[in-house]
Formats: C-alpha cells, structure tokens, sequence
C-alpha cells in the first residue's frame, strides 16, 4: 500500500509545482509597475526625479584619478565633479585629508554643538513587501500599536532624559498607523519635546500639511536605493513599490508645511558610490528649489533583521561609509548629518568628531521598549545602545558640546 502511493504522492508534488510555478509568472505579469504613480498618489509635476536618474546613470566612480582627488580637497567650493571625486576609489587613500577637510567645515557651520535625539516605534505593522526589511507584512514577527496612554507613558519616560527631540516612527501601513492616528501622537510628541520629526510612509502634500499642524517638524524618508531596477526587485507589493512617489516624498513634505526634510539611501543594497552620490544630489536639487529648506542626510547601513541575519552591507566597510559621510560634509557643508546606532559605538563617537553633528542615545527600535516591556518586535539590530547620558559623557570627553535644541519658539 506504501508501495502504491509514491507515485500518488509524485505526481501530487508535480501539480504544487506547476501551481507554484503559474502563480509565480501571474504576480511577474500584473505586478504594479514600479515606475507609475497609483490613483491616490499626488504628483508635484517635479523633474527632480528624472535629473538624479540621468546623472547616476553617468556617473562613473573609476574614472576619477588621484588629481581629480587633489583638485576637489582645494577647490573653494565643492561642485558636483569635485563631489564625485570624493566618493571615488581613487580618493581612499585620501581619507585622512578628507576628513580634516569635513571636520573644518563641521566646526565652522555648527561650532562644537552635537545635537541628540531618539527614535520612538509606536507601531510596526506594515503593508510592503521588502526583502532587506524586518517589518515585511510576510515576516512573522510580534506585531503591536501603542494606544494613546502608551505612547504618552513612553513619552514622558524618554523626556525624563532631558531629550528635547524625538523621530517618531511606523511600519509603513496606513490601515493600521492612519495618518490621524500618526498626527494624534505628534500632538502627544508637543507636549514634552521642542523638537518633533517623522519616519513613516510617505504622504500626499495635504497629510504632511495635517502632520505639521500637529506639532511635526521635519520628516526622513529613506528612498532605499536611487537604481530604479533594484529597486523593482526588492520592493515586491505595497505602497512603497512605488519608486517616483517615494523619491518626490521631500517635496510634497515641504509644500504641507514641512521645516525640513531628510535624505538617505540604504547603503549596501545597491553600489553605494552611486546611491550615495544620487541621495546628496537629491538634497541639493530639492535645496536650491525651495531655498528655506532644511537639509539632513541619514547615513545607514543595511543591518541583520529578525528571522534573517545574514542582510549584511556590500562592499561598505567602516572606512567606506566615512568616506561618503565627510563627502556629504563638503559637498553639502550646512545640512545636518545624523550617525545611526545601526553602527559601533566607536564608529559613531569618530564620527561626530569628524562630520556628524547628529546623533541618537538611548535608542530602542523595538514598540513599547521605553516602557516595562517590549509589545512588538523590532526593524533591524543596533550596535550602540548606550543611554542618553553616557553619549552626552563621550561628546564632553571629545571637547564638545551636546545640545538638546537649538530652537526657541515664539
């Protein structure tokens, strides 16, 4: 009887194979194309997005020589050409004088303030399907949303720091994290911080408009990667498949009302010569066309996430990412340059004394973790998880100067 069923239970495996192999080319033909805003997306009618793609597609990191290096240290301002120079490999052996160059411009447009903040996780649900993320809507994780007295109680723990600015944060699902419901917790964020930012799914211009009267000041998007064909194939469905929505987020932020805005990639999915070169590009075409702007660059790297460990940066070594941090400062000298705790403490405490001006304390990723106990799990690991007051400690001990806030309302 065992006998007789093998070929029953062959041909069985025969059929789930052709199933799985038929449902696989029917998502690969009415997948959404990544390239075409959806229905309920607002277009700004910006070229921005259509100049960054024509320039990284022209951009070519080993072309650069030690001359071109040598030209863009001494250059009086930092063009474009300089910038991709500085991002080459040619300018790795140039890292010591790279970094003097990036620290002289920190001190002279920031003195020795160093600016703390820490991210607040409120939920983690999300709709996307990322394969670099640990929020993927397929990922089985601990998924939970702060109430009201949840995120107050988190609040009023945090402040008890003396943190004056706070990221707020989400999975990226509006049907679980509603733009009001992200609104009402920026109200909550007022009353106990000067400074509010958010890291959430992007918005139409009116959502930003209606996070900003809430109490936000500032929003980051990470646009990933700026290679429109990666990009399709490690964003699979959701919203965030969108690549010209999510690149235009900056804008439609402004026009709502928005102070600022940051700017990343995630270093490591794709070149990060290109990717990093596309992020500052980005920042200075969106600075010079709407000149009030505040300009901030995150600088991650991709981390080991949860049921996956083995999403690691390519080819970004410490060395590397401080390459593109100090060439970020001399290209872009005034805009704020934050320093994840997706990297080593001593990673970081180099960093602000070099370009950074920016940087988290006290940082937990997972929702609810400021509280008695964790309700849902986190994004990505981090490697720093030192308090507010012993990053304060290493900044004093550096010869700088910590600052909660730099702003005074009237």
């Amino acid at each position: 009887q065992r006998l007789s069923s093998r070929p029953w239970r062959k041909e069985q495996k025969r059929k789930r194979l052709i199933s799985a192999h038929w449902i696989f080319r029917l998502m690969k033909f009415t997948r959404t194309d990544h390239m075409q805003l959806l229905p309920h997306m607002q277009d700004v009618g910006s070229d921005i997005m259509d100049e960054i793609l024509k320039e990284r597609a022209n951009y070519k990191p080993e072309i650069y020589t030690e001359a071109d290096v040598k030209a863009a240290l001494n250059a009086k301002h930092c063009s474009l050409e300089n910038f991709k120079a500085l991002l080459s490999p040619a300018a790795a052996p140039f890292l010591e004088q790279i970094a003097q160059l990036a620290q002289a411009k920190t001190r002279a447009n920031f003195g020795s303030n160093i600016t703390l903040f820490t991210p607040l996780y409120i939920a983690n649900y999300c709709d996307n399907l990322c394969v670099y993320c640990g929020f993927n809507a397929k990922n089985n994780i601990k998924r939970a949303k702060l109430s009201d007295e949840e995120i107050t109680r988190e609040l009023r723990e945090i402040s008890k720091s003396g943190l004056e600015e706070i990221l707020i944060l989400t999975g990226e699902s509006e049907t679980n994290s509603s733009v009001a419901y992200i609104a009402n917790a920026c109200a909550l964020a007022k009353k106990f911080f000067k400074v509010v930012g958010v890291e959430i799914y992007p918005l139409n211009s009116e959502g930003y408009a209606m996070l900003h009267k809430s109490g936000a000041d500032y929003v980051t998007v990470f646009q990933e990667t700026y290679n429109p064909t990666k990009y399709e194939k490690i964003h699979l469905g959701g919203n965030k498949r969108i690549f010209p929505y999510r690149l235009n987020a900056q804008e439609r932020a402004l026009l709502g009302g928005m102070r600022g805005v940051g700017f990343a990639a995630l270093l490591g999915i794709d070149d990060f010569r290109l990717d990093a070169f596309a992020t500052a590009l980005h920042a200075s075409l969106v600075q010079k066309k709407y000149p009030h702007a505040e300009i901030a660059f995150s600088c991650p790297r991709l981390r080991p996430i949860i049921n996956n460990d083995r999403i690691n940066p390519r080819d970004v070594g410490e060395r590397e990412l401080l390459q593109v941090i100090c060439a970020y400062r001399i290209f872009m000298p005034t805009a704020s340059i934050t320093i994840s705790t997706r990297e080593k403490a001593k990673f970081r405490d180099n960093a602000v004394k070099i370009a950074a001006n920016k940087i988290s304390a006290g940082v937990k990723v997972s929702i609810g973790a400021h509280g008695e106990e964790k309700k849902g799990d986190e994004q990505f690991e981090i490697s720093d998880s030192r308090s507010v007051d012993e990053i304060k400690a290493m900044i004093k001990a550096n010869g700088l100067e910590p600052l909660m806030s730099e702003y005074v309302y009237v």
